[in-house]
This record gives structure tokens, sequence and C-alpha cells, in this order.
């Protein structure tokens, strides 16, 4: 069918596998859109429809149709994908780039600890800009490392399913809160006063210091909420501690349980907070496995203080240092931000199994 105007159309017709694989294409999630495009053009011009009217019905340009009704008479479904397209031929060949990589993955320059696309690029005759598209391309990144410890808790397994089920199930009636001390926070004065930031210059202080004493911050961070109960210490043994879940006992409705979610730090597990637990059974404590302390939730809220706050706070006294935290733990209470557990016990457990299986193939 024509619409005359121009040359008239050579005629479109598919055989019943054809069309079968035009309309997978046409369904498939992991298509790309272009070529899904591409295959539902071709089916409404075996419709009879005219380059025009397939143009309207589909949205697309004029030439759009043209092209990919001729690439299809002419190469069949071949011709539906992209043809190699002009320019200058790779000077890089397969063989260099799994070069790159083997090299990056299984050696170590003579001279350093990792190495650096200068260094590969001299060990390989490659420009330092190749080294670099390669590296991007497969992900790797020699200069960067991670620290990682494994959990050794016979125990791991259930622990982590207790625990991860109070964050995204808790009890109702309960309070759930995530406990934690954070030891010997050191209050440090610079050597010389702190230059303040200018227009241009960022502030400026000494690398030295003057340490004025330490000092350990009791915190329990409600999971709902994200408030937090704060108390500051000296020290931080077995009577501190107890302090501190008395002062937590009292802050908290009677009419509800609380589940405390704490490390293994052996304060916490005393035979006088053994006996004191006993005398208030509504609290119930819940441990995470040894060696994953980023299970508790609470160590994301002292990374926040530990970032706007002590890092680079400058304090004369340990009194001086207490103050600044309880005033920042009372601006956090008036505007909290709670932390969302997202991960599944199944997930966790699933994503430790996948990174034991790669230290024990890195093994051999």
């Amino acid at each position: 069918m024509g619409d005359g105007r121009g040359p008239k159309l050579v005629l479109l017709e598919l055989t019943g596998d054809e069309r079968g694989a035009l309309e997978s294409l046409t369904r498939g999630r992991n298509t790309a859109q272009a070529l899904a495009l591409r295959a539902r053009i071709v089916l409404t011009c075996a419709q009879g429809l005219s380059n025009s009217e397939v143009s309207r019905l589909l949205g697309v340009s004029l030439p759009t149709v043209g092209t990919w009704r001729s690439r299809f008479v002419a190469h069949r479904l071949d011709g539906l994908f992209d043809e190699p397209r002009p320019g200058r031929p790779r000077t890089v060949t397969d063989p260099d780039v799994e070069r790159v990589v083997v090299a990056t993955l299984e050696s170590k320059p003579r001279d350093a600890a990792h190495w650096s696309s200068r260094s590969m690029a001299a060990a390989t005759g490659l420009s330092q800009s190749t080294v670099s598209r390669i590296w991007r391309t497969f992900g790797l990144q020699p200069w960067r490392a991670e620290t990682f410890k494994l959990s050794a808790d016979p125990l791991f397994v259930d622990k982590v399913r207790d625990v991860v089920g109070l964050y995204l199930d808790p009890p109702e009636r309960a309070l759930v809160l995530c406990v934690d001390e954070k030891s010997q926070i050191r209050a440090l004065d610079r050597s010389q006063p702190v230059l303040p930031m200018q227009p241009g210059v960022p502030e400026r202080r000494t690398h030295d210091y003057l340490r004025a004493g330490v000092t350990s911050l009791f915190a329990a961070l409600d999971v709902a909420t994200g408030k937090v109960i704060g108390s500051v210490h000296r020290r931080h043994r077995q009577q501190e501690f107890l302090r501190f879940l008395r002062r937590i006992n009292d802050s908290v409705p009677q009419d509800l349980d609380v589940h405390l979610i704490l490390d293994n730090y052996a304060t916490h597990k005393t035979p006088a907070v053994k006996r004191w637990l006993l005398r208030n059974p509504r609290l119930h404590l819940h441990f995470t496995p040894t060696g994953a302390s980023w299970l508790n939730l609470v160590e994301r809220f002292f990374a926040e203080i530990t970032n706007k706050l002590i890092r680079r706070g400058v304090h004369r006294s340990v009194t001086a240092l207490e103050k600044d935290i309880r005033t920042w733990l009372q601006a956090w209470n008036e505007q909290p931000r709670p932390h969302v557990w997202t991960k599944t016990a199944d997930e966790i457990l699933a994503s430790l199994a996948a990174y034991c299986k790669r230290i024990k193939d890195s093994a051999h």
C-alpha cells in the first residue's frame, strides 16, 4: 500500500518465525529500547501500512521508518542490529586488555605495594590513558583497600537473625534500643590558636595538639524515632553501665518492654548486671555476634557525632568536651533522624557466604 507520494514501497512480509522473534524483542525485559522500537516498526509495516502511517502511529520520524523497513527487507532480522560504525580501527587488542587485567589482579610491581596507571603502562607498553580506561571498564581500583573481619562467633547466624528481626519487625508494646559506649573520647586543644576560614582559605590548625583527658559517651538509640538517651562518664566500668541501665529504665514508660541490642563488652555481662536484670525483667538483652559491631545501629550515630563534633572540636578541658557533647545530644533529639535498616538477615548471610567463597577461591 502506498500513500501516493515517493517511490512504491517494497512489500514487507513476515514468516511465522520472524514474527515470533520480533514480538519477543518487543516484550523482552532485557531488550534495548532502540532494538525494541525497530521491531515494532517492522511489525507495524508488515500490517500493510505506509511509512507515513507507521510514522504517525508510532511517533517516530519518516526517515527512521524508511531506514528500518529497507534494512529488514534487505537483511531480514540481522538488519535490525547495529552495523559496525565508521572510524579509526582499534589499536588496543583483546589480548592487550586481558594482559592488563590479569597483571592487575595477579601481580604487583617490584617497587610498590600496588599498581599505578603509570607503572602498569610502563610494564605493558600501553599508554597511561589506555590503562586507566581498561581499569574503569572492569571496575579495577588498585590504589584502594578496605578492611574486613569475619566473625568467628559459633552463634553468628542466630544472632544476626535475632538482631535484624528486631530492626525489621519489632515486637508490639516494646521499645528497641541500640546501646553502646564510645570510650576514650579525647579532649584535645591545638598547640596554637585555630585560624578561622576566610574567602578562598580553609580553616587551618596545627598538626600537633595538647591532651586534656578523656571521657566516655553511653548512648541508647531508639530504632523507631532516632532519639538518643545519652550519658557522659569519665570511666566505663560496670558501675557506669548499671547507672546507664537505670537511666534507660526510668526514661521509658513502664508499660513498655525494652529490648536492648548490645555488643559483647565485658561490662555488659558481669554478675552485678545480671542480678539487676533479674530484678527488672522488662529489659531484654540481645547481643550482636562477636566482632560484628557493625550490626549495631548506634555505631551509625557515633559516626555522626564523631564527624560533626568530636573530630574537629577544640577543647581545653574534659568538662568543656562533655558540655559540648550534651549540647549536641540535645540538638540531635530536637530533630532526630532514624537510621533505617533495609537488609534482611537472609541477604546479609548470603553476602557473607559469597564473601567467604571469594576468600576461599583466592587462597587457591
